[in-house]
């Protein structure tokens, strides 16, 4: 019989993401950031490839991002109402870390594996952050995927993309539940 950890179970079974535009400071010091970056690091990762990075943006970076998605939008005829919005996600946020997918060469394991570990150590990020306390989001938007903004705001490689922006600070009020997945309508049980 397995040896259960009803705290942890309870946790997943009830975590819920803080939203981005309610975050504020104090934001987690370095010594916290690299412990949840350090949790975020167990996912599960084939081949030990290790086929992303973190790039942690602080509150100038933000600032400097903020202040290029103006042209970027401009450039690619981006509705002005959602260039707005997202100048707000990166000028108005305090601390964010960029999951970066970076997928390596291997015979092994194909790139769609190394995309879907980027994914998951989003979520591990996300769950370290709330775990630890702090309100965290799982946000992108058009601005990480545009490669110019990307290439020269971030300094991605021509062969990474951004997997998430993980929002983290502190929560200035609870988000209502939401509705959740029929459980039933989205599960098939084979047994032969």
């Amino acid at each position: 019989m397995p040896t259960p950890n009803p705290a942890a179970l309870d946790f997943l079974l009830t975590r819920r993401s803080r939203p981005a535009k309610t975050l504020t400071t104090p934001v987690p010091d370095r010594a916290t950031v690299e412990t949840l970056l350090t949790a975020a690091a167990r996912t599960p990762d084939h081949g030990k490839l290790e086929p992303w990075r973190f790039i942690v943006l602080e509150k100038p970076a933000l600032a400097r991002l903020a202040a290029m998605i103006p042209a970027r939008g401009a450039t690619l005829g981006i509705d002005p109402e959602k260039t707005t919005k997202a100048v707000s996600q990166y000028g108005d946020a305090d601390l964010v870390v960029v999951v970066v997918s970076s997928p390596k060469p291997s015979d092994k394991i194909p790139q769609i594996e190394q995309l879907y570990s980027a994914g998951s150590v989003c979520l591990a990020l996300l769950n370290a952050a709330l775990a630890a306390g702090w309100g965290a989001n799982w946000l992108s938007g058009w601005a990480s995927h545009d490669r110019v903004f990307i290439r020269e705001g971030l300094g991605l490689a021509d062969h990474e993309t951004v997997a998430g922006l993980i929002h983290i600070g502190t929560e200035t009020s609870a988000p209502p539940e939401r509705p959740r997945p029929d459980l039933a309508r989205i599960t098939t049980w084979v047994s032969t």
